[in-house]
């Protein structure tokens, strides 16, 4: 079972995580269901860039990103070469070290 390691954020989880993910979770789910509340103001539908993460380690394993989650990460807070939405970045057999960018583009907190 893979793990998703997410590094210390001042407010979602200032210990940091080490959870266990399934084959096909997405990476947004996964930090959900154990209480990482990363913005997601679109509900998942790739229409936003709020929850917006790089991938620091397993990249390379992820499914690879679409055209318009491409498009929507041309427009998130802090772009790097390893950026991915957290809703479109499916997990597969390798673990993942995820960081959490300090800032979103949302001006207000969706609080889901």
């Amino acid at each position: 079972m893979p793990k998703i390691i997410f590094l210390p954020h001042h407010e979602l989880c200032p210990e940091g995580a080490a959870l266990d993910a399934a084959k096909g979770d997405t990476v947004l789910d996964v930090a959900l269901r154990n209480g990482i509340g990363i913005e997601h103001a679109c509900e998942k539908s790739c229409a936003c860039t709020t929850c917006h993460v790089i991938v620091r380690e397993g990249f390379d394993s992820l499914n690879e990103s679409d055209e318009l989650e491409d498009d929507m990460l041309d427009k998130a807070w802090g772009l790097e070469p390893e950026s991915r939405l957290s809703c479109q970045a499916i997990v597969d057999d390798e673990d993942l070290v995820v960081e959490i960018p300090k800032y979103t583009v949302n001006m207000v907190s969706e609080n889901h």
